[in-house]
C-alpha cells in the first residue's frame, strides 16, 4: 500500500530519525521524539502517520497547538487539539510552545506532492497585495514586543529548544515598564486574532506562557518577523524612556 511512499525524515537539535510509511511517530515530553522534560509538555503531543500513502500530522494532545510552516512561509497552518494536516512540501517546521519554552522540529519529506515558490516575500513591506503571510501590519512597538519574545528563538541555529522570556524580562530587555510591554502584547494578540490568527485569547486553565508561546509560533512561521530584525531590539532599549504611554 505504501511501497511508493518515501520515508518522512524528522530533525530535532541535530539529530535525524526516519519513519517507515507503516509506522506511527510520536512528538512529546516521553514519546518517540521527548524533545524535553517539560512538565508542561503531554507525553505524547504530536503523532506522525501515514495514510493512504499521504503523510499527516496530527494533535493528540488536550490543550497545546502547534504551528506549521513551509521554509518560504507560503503555507502556515494552526493545529489545534484533534486536528489533522497533511503534509504536502519537502520541508516543514513544526514550532510550538509549552510552558516557558518554545520548540522547533523539522519534517523532510522527500517525494513531497507539491513544491514552494522561490519567488515568495522575504519579507511583509505593508503591501498586503504581495504576501498573505501576515493579514495585519504591526506598528513598531508591536513588532518591539515580538522581537523581544522570539529573540532567543531568532539567534538559534537550527531546529530545539529556545527559552520564552516572561512579559517582565522582555520589558527589562527593552527598557519598558511591565505596564506598558503587556499593554503593547495586549494589542498585538487583539489585531492577528481580528485577523484571523488562532489561539491568541486565553480561556479557562490557561496560562499566559501558552498566548506568548503561540505569538511567537505564529510571527516565526509567517515571518512576521526575522533574526535580520533583531538590532531593533537594541536601538529601542537605547531610546526607551520609561514611560507607560
Amino acid at each position: 500500500m505504501h511501497a511508493l511512499t518515501s520515508p518522512l525524515r524528522i530533525e530535532y537539535c541535530g539529530e535525524w530519525y526516519a519513519v517507515d510509511p507503516d509506522e506511527r511517530f510520536t512528538i512529546g515530553r516521553t514519546a518517540d521524539l521527548s524533545v524535553d522534560d517539560n512538565p508542561y509538555l503531554h507525553r505524547h503531543f504530536l503523532e506522525l502517520r501515514c495514510e493512504s500513502g499521504v503523510w499527516l500530522l496530527a494533535n493528540v494532545g488536550k490543550q497545546l497547538s502547534a504551528t506549521v510552516g513551509d521554509e518560504q512561509s507560503q503555507l502556515v497552518a494552526h493545529v489545534a487539539p484533534g486536528g489533522v494536516v497533511p503534509l504536502v512540501v519537502q520541508r516543514t517546521r513544526v514550532r510550538f510552545g509549552a510552558g516557558p519554552t518554545t520548540y522547533e522540529v523539522l519534517l523532510v519529506l522527500p517525494d513531497a506532492p507539491f513544491t514552494t515558490s522561490d519567488d515568495a516575500v522575504p519579507r511583509d513591506d505593508g503591501d498586503l497585495s504581495t504576501t498573505t503571510r501576515a493579514p495585519a501590519v504591526l506598528t513598531p512597538d508591536q513588532r518591539i514586543v515580538v522581537l523581544a519574545l522570539a529573540e532567543h528563538a531568532l539567534g538559534r541555529t537550527g531546529s530545539g529548544p529556545s527559552a520564552l522570556p516572561t512579559s517582565a524580562d522582555a520589558a527589562r530587555r527593552v527598557g519598558w515598564s511591565e505596564r506598558k510591554f503587556n499593554k503593547k502584547l495586549d494589542q498585538v494578540c487583539q489585531k492577528l486574532a481580528k485577523a484571523g490568527v488562532r489561539g491568541l485569547h486565553g480561556g479557562p486553565g490557561d496560562i499566559a506562557a501558552n498566548r506568548r508561546a503561540r505569538l511567537v509560533e505564529y510571527c516565526l512561521t509567517s515571518r512576521v518577523v526575522t533574526e535580520d530584525d533583531l538590532p531593533e531590539l537594541d536601538r529601542a532599549a537605547a531610546v526607551a524612556d520609561g514611560d507607560d504611554d
